[in-house]
């Protein structure tokens, strides 16, 4: 557990998450809209795995019959219950709601990398390539609200990313990932001579795979 989890778990002032006011109006009138509803919390959890962009499910569920290992906030007497796995990623998001797009979540965290057996991500090369990409790469494709998260690299110079963001399912995110963390990355590092795509763009807002 790393140590940014544990301060969330045992500062109970630490509420993980924000809400809004209107969307705390629109949550708290959905509670009570249910059968028990003096007796439920909102649950949050991140249902994708590492390297993927990040999926929500938000349900009414029983705070008295949370898991010993989730944490438990009260927010202007909401119950909000969020996995300890997810404790994390979810630290300084804001839960909203527009007239448009209903109950969103502003997440500022990335997904963890996804753990691919044979790939490296504990090298000097690897450290490297850390910097360059949240120093260099990310605020780049920040611009187009994008991002990629390094998933490791191979002993023939590989190195392997997922997209996420705009990234995700962007018909040029071939282009960006070859043109673009290629360049950059091999101009810096001169163990690592291309990089490979590692995300699943077919489940992308714009996909283009099939």
């Amino acid at each position: 557990m790393s140590p940014f989890a544990a301060t969330a778990e045992t500062d109970k002032s630490n509420t993980i998450i924000d809400i809004t006011p209107h969307a705390h109006t629109k949550l708290v009138e959905l509670r009570d809209a249910e059968t028990e509803g003096a007796q439920l919390g909102l649950r949050l959890e991140i249902l994708s795995q590492p390297g993927e962009d990040f999926r929500y499910d938000l349900s009414f569920d029983f705070f008295t019959k949370a898991a010993f290992t989730d944490e438990v906030r009260t927010i202007n007497g909401l119950k909000v219950i969020i996995p300890g796995k997810d404790v994390e990623s979810f630290q300084g998001a804001v839960i909203d709601h527009s007239d448009a797009q209903g109950l969103l979540i502003r997440n500022p965290n990335k997904p963890k990398a996804p753990n691919v057996e044979g790939l490296v991500r504990d090298d000097e090369v690897s450290a490297q390539i850390e910097a360059i990409v949240s120093g260099e790469v990310n605020p780049a494709l920040a611009a187009h609200g994008g991002f990629v998260t390094f998933a490791g690299h191979d002993t023939e110079g590989t190195a392997y990313f997922t997209m996420g963001g705009g990234c995700h399912g962007c018909s040029m995110s071939r282009q960006t990932m070859l043109e673009g963390v290629q360049t950059t990355i091999s101009a810096q590092v001169p163990q690592i001579t291309k990089v490979r795509d590692l995300t699943d763009h077919s489940t992308g807002a714009n996909p283009f795979y099939s």
